[in-house]
């Protein structure tokens, strides 16, 4: 594995790479969620180019060593499905095979259902598809259903705020290590995140003090991320968050529009964004009518890819394989 710059369309992407000495091999893109860093591929990247793929990770738009274009209008769901159309274009490829975990998931989704002449196959990871709704904009729709549930705020509503990255910069090393822990699968159900917190409590103030690294991260990995963030902040990654009622707007064209592209999903059985986001793995079928395999990893938390970085290496090799 290799870690270097490459220079897209008006954008310069720190990447990790792997299985690049083979011109010929199929091109496999892993895209990151939050709080993540290509980093967070590792195993799958040592894995997938040992069986002969070109396995490119890269920090996504406003994360790690790729460049942080300012304010919201340059974080839509357009901006990230062309940063990867350009990143194919940079490494000389023709078609690529997309996975994203978290935030990357939809962006995965998006690369499928927008170019499916570039993008041939797709895997989401902890987040399906989510088609677009004619209802209005997602964060009036969160806050209504919210209401009516009497479950208090949505992180994803509180993250609109103008400030909000600011107490999440406070302390980067608390946040993360929070933030990992909350999600993990490891956790004590009791103690692990909902994504809902009361009227008045911060997140952060929302998960529990003594929360430690999940088991499967180490100091040093724990570092790498640390570092990033000290460096980088969180008003870019928070920008996606902010934009996805610009994304509701922008991609009118493509109301019910399905992709067709052969396709997996993976998800943790203990994934606290299932809270929020499972009701959209019942009709996956319908809108990802060539869905080869919907698996749920029994004990998993969000950070599946880290979590069981074997079981989810095994699912996309077989996946990949399947398709050629």
């Amino acid at each position: 594995m290799r870690t270097r710059l490459i220079k897209t369309d008006g954008l310069v992407q720190q990447m990790l790479e792997a299985g690049f000495e083979d011109l010929n091999a199929p091109l496999v893109l892993l895209i990151h969620g939050f709080p993540e860093l290509g980093i967070s591929w590792r195993a799958q990247v040592e894995a997938l180019s040992a069986a002969g793929y070109h396995v490119v990770a890269p920090d996504m738009r406003g994360y790690g060593g790729t460049d942080k274009p300012k304010g919201v209008d340059a974080c839509s769901i357009l901006h990230l499905v062309g940063d990867m159309v350009d990143l194919v274009r940079a490494l000389g490829k023709q078609s690529a095979v997309v996975v994203g975990h978290d935030w990357g998931a939809p962006v995965a989704w998006h690369c499928a259902l927008l170019r499916p002449d570039l993008f041939t196959a797709v895997a989401g990871l902890s987040v399906p598809f989510q088609p677009r709704r004619p209802q209005g904009p997602p964060t009036t729709v969160m806050a209504i259903l919210s209401e009516r549930a009497g479950l208090g705020d949505l992180y994803i509503s509180r993250f609109q705020a103008a400030d909000a990255h600011l107490a999440l910069e406070a302390d980067p090393a608390t946040t993360l290590r929070k933030l990992f822990w909350s999600y993990d699968g490891a956790t004590p159900a009791s103690k692990r995140a909902t994504g809902f917190m009361a009227r008045g409590v911060g997140l952060l103030d929302s998960i529990d003090d003594g929360a430690d690294l999940p088991p499967w991260m180490t100091p040093a990995h724990f570092a790498e991320y640390v570092e990033a963030f000290t460096a980088g902040g969180f008003d870019g990654p928070l920008n996606w968050y902010r934009a996805i009622d610009l994304n509701w707007s922008l991609t009118a064209f493509a109301q019910e529009q399905r992709i067709l592209q052969p396709a997996l999903f993976i998800v943790g059985e203990d994934d606290p964004v299932r809270h929020y986001a499972g009701s959209a793995e019942t009709g996956l079928k319908d809108w990802v009518p060539n869905l080869t395999r919907s698996v749920v990893l029994p004990g998993a938390g969000h950070w599946i890819q880290q979590e069981r970085p074997d079981e989810v290496t095994g699912l996309l090799l077989a996946f990949l394989t399947g398709l050629e």
